[in-house]
């Protein structure tokens, strides 16, 4: 089985169970055939990793039977998070492929893909193997690939640790909400082995997420880690995805840090060893990263939202950092790829280096009032973007390149469909909290009150 709706921009999300799946093992077995057919992959290597998911084994077994079927061979390296299967691609110099649906709830799963050196697989790539998938069988290869198994965890940590050493005299106290997905697996060899007092929460591996979803651009997935910051006295708090490739951070007030200010932090840092280096950032991420990175002496390049997105431009420019509003972070010294651990490892440097707290930090930098993500579900997209353009025509810079985005030089506001799901996303910043607001409200009438709605 296998839905056309599953293959979204960037990769592919799907259910897996309940009433009405829209995958299963076969359509796992026809996309490991497509991929391998698509990259030219017979008699050549790849890597595969999965998350904790209760599908997981399935699913990767099924798709490594379609992948060996038309002659690759598979490089196995079990329980992954989604930056260490990156790693893994670019250790081994090899394509990989990672079964996981990442922050999607327990019914889902999917698949993530990426070229030698974690190179962001091409958007008509995706789009072939989609096609193939769907179509006739493909006929077996004349000499079927093999199947191997290798751990990565402990080249991965050790990679990690080689970019980022954890110096200054402080011990820090930390508390890591793992939400019982992937960082239950690589917290422990990353973070165990430093000079750290450690607490962790949800760290067991539960694909049914029985403590909180795994998607901590929610807020009210975080309120576990903001509690246990202030019940130990932590110095910060660090709430990773299902997957592990995204990690927001909770100041020691047990306060959420906006991911936009984090990459203005880590950007500050990246540029002080490169100056004048290349910051990748996508259209709604702060102002602010665009100040700080002005300020030190570095370029912004803007992309649209979405890791490939990010990965091409980080590779086009040889930018040496990249950060997203929803806590993705991305660095040249890790393929250029996105990883939630390393971030987390930089905040962690940066905090033992200095005699101040995260929010003594996070106050140095510039502040705009923002809307956070807010979700419509709307029948006719297209129509929605025209009534707010319509509306908003006159007040300030349009474009469409990625959405709509309405830009002055006191606030913008951005209209876009989820890359993921069926959903139209509203994100405003302003310079008060005022000016966001009505902005805010006058945006989401727009958007949920026309007749699509």
């Amino acid at each position: 089985m296998l839905t056309p709706s599953i293959f979204k921009a960037n990769d592919i999300r799907g259910l897996v169970t309940g009433d009405n799946p829209e995958w299963d093992a076969a359509g796992a077995h026809a996309i490991g055939a497509a991929y391998v057919h698509v990259l030219g992959l017979a008699g050549q290597s790849f890597v595969l990793g999965r998350d904790m998911r209760s599908t997981g084994p399935e699913l990767a077994g099924a798709f490594m039977a379609g992948a060996t079927a038309q002659g690759a061979n598979v490089i196995d390296i079990g329980l992954s998070s989604t930056d260490q299967l990156w790693f893994a691609s670019g250790h081994f110099r090899l394509p990989g492929v990672q079964l996981t649906a990442s922050h999607n709830p327990a019914d889902y799963n999917g698949v993530k893909f990426c070229l030698a050196d974690a190179a962001p697989i091409e958007p008509a790539q995706l789009t072939e193997i989609k096609r193939i998938a769907l179509g006739a069988p493909l006929p077996p290869a004349a000499g079927p690939g093999t199947r191997r198994e290798q751990d990565v965890l402990l080249d991965y940590a050790a990679h990690l640790h080689a970019l980022v050493p954890l110096g200054g005299s402080r011990r820090l106290r930390v508390v890591y909400d793992a939400g019982n997905g992937m960082a239950g697996h690589t917290a422990p060899a990353v973070l165990g082995p430093l000079n750290l007092e450690l607490f962790g929460l949800f760290t067991e591996l539960d694909g049914s997420f029985p403590n909180h979803p795994p998607n901590p651009l929610e807020p009210e997935n975080l309120v576990d880690a903001q509690a246990a910051v202030r019940e130990c006295g932590a110095d910060i708090g660090l709430v990773f995805d299902g997957d592990a490739d995204r990690c927001f951070i909770i100041d020691e007030r047990g306060e959420v840090v906006s991911p936009s200010l984090v990459t203005a932090l880590i950007a500050r840092q990246e540029l002080a060893r490169e100056p004048g280096g290349t910051i990748v950032i996508n259209t709604i991420t702060s102002r602010a990263v665009n100040q700080v990175v002005a300020a030190d002496g570095g370029r912004v390049v803007i992309s649209k939202v979405g890791h490939t997105s990010v990965k091409a431009l980080m590779a086009q420019h040889d930018a040496i950092f990249g950060g997203e509003h929803s806590a993705h972070y991305y660095f040249r010294d890790f393929w250029g790829a996105d990883t939630g651990m390393l971030a987390a490892l930089h905040m962690l440097a940066l905090l033992a280096r200095s005699a101040g707290a995260v929010s003594e930090l996070v106050a140095e930098l510039p502040r705009y009032a923002g809307s956070g993500e807010l979700n419509s579900t709307v029948a006719d997209v297209p129509a929605a973007l025209d009534r707010v353009a319509t509306a908003f025509s006159g007040r300030g810079e349009q474009s469409r390149t990625d959405g709509l985005t309405i830009e002055t030089g006191d606030w913008w506001v951005n209209v876009r469909a989820s890359n993921t799901e069926p959903l139209l996303r509203l994100n405003i910043e302003a310079r008060t909290e005022q000016q966001m607001a009505s902005l805010r409200d006058e945006a989401l009438a727009l958007i949920r009150g026309g007749s699509d709605a």
